[in-house]
């Protein structure tokens, strides 16, 4: 099991950037395909972007296409998503995910087995 702990969310302005961190626990990590998700009040949780365990394909949801970079340092057991040109639409919990590496791509919660506890993004206009 890997345990996940995210960090980076805040309060920006639309059109400003952010990155967001997510660091894992154990030394598994570079075994596992990541993903980030989000999940905005009353909505059902999103798929955002997905990286395989070698860091060697990503994957993004096309609302966010040119705007997002997911990426990951597995020796520092951490991934990231930068987050440019950022809209109002982008405000929500945003939560990373581990699956196994044969699940990289997959949009479904369901096959990813460890989440962290989100970090929010708000944006003012």
């Amino acid at each position: 099991q890997v345990q996940l702990v995210e960090s980076g969310g805040g309060l920006v302005q639309a059109g400003g950037s952010l990155r967001l961190s997510c660091t894992a626990s154990g030394r598994t990590f570079s075994r596992y395909s990541m993903a980030w998700f989000r999940q905005a009040p009353e909505k059902e949780r999103e798929f955002v972007a997905a990286i395989s365990s070698s860091g060697g394909a990503t994957y993004s949801a096309d609302s966010v296409k040119g705007r997002f970079t997911i990426s990951r340092d597995n020796a520092k057991i951490t991934v990231y998503l930068q987050m440019n040109s950022l809209k109002p639409a982008d405000t929500a919990v945003y939560y990373c995910a581990a699956a196994a590496d044969v699940n990289y791509g997959s949009r479904r919660p369901s096959d990813f087995f460890s989440w962290g506890q989100g970090t929010q993004v708000t944006l003012s206009s």
